[in-house]
């Protein structure tokens, strides 16, 4: 096939075959016309390509299950690099995981702060003689 057939096939852009081309994720064969041509297994190689963008791998990171795929891996992920590439990037959004979990805790945290500040307020609203209090964009509290 040619590369809009592929590029279709794959629901990327000719511009970003000929991208995976140049950092050599993809081959570059051309038949007797001068044409890029293409087959099945290059299909299989952006759809291996595309999914592992999808979770967030970055494109350098795709070769190692490119390289697999090519040596006859069916899965892409069998071989010792792609598992090496799979742990770091484990390794990676545990780390980023941790980072969202302390940040978290530290809004739960601003929030509870807030509402016992706001239930303060409102106790001193209902003493006698008090003013209403006003939220701080101007209005009265609902």
């Amino acid at each position: 096939m040619r590369i809009g057939e592929l590029a279709e096939r794959a629901g990327t852009t000719t511009r970003t075959l000929r991208y995976y081309e140049s950092r050599g994720l993809l081959p570059a064969r051309r038949d007797e016309h001068g044409y890029r041509a293409y087959d099945e297994r290059d299909l299989r190689l952006l759809t291996q390509i595309r999914t592992l963008r999808d979770f967030g791998f970055e494109l350098e990171e795709t070769r190692p299950f490119v390289e697999c795929l090519r040596a006859g891996h069916p899965e892409g992920d069998a071989c010792p690099a792609s598992l090496a590439v799979y742990r770091r990037k484990l390794d990676e959004l545990d780390a980023l995981i941790g980072e969202l979990q302390a940040v978290r805790a530290q809004v739960g945290a601003q929030l509870a702060r807030a509402e016992r500040a706001r239930d303060e307020l409102a106790a001193e609203a209902h003493a006698p003689g008090s003013p209403e209090p006003l939220c701080e964009l101007g209005g009265q509290e609902q």
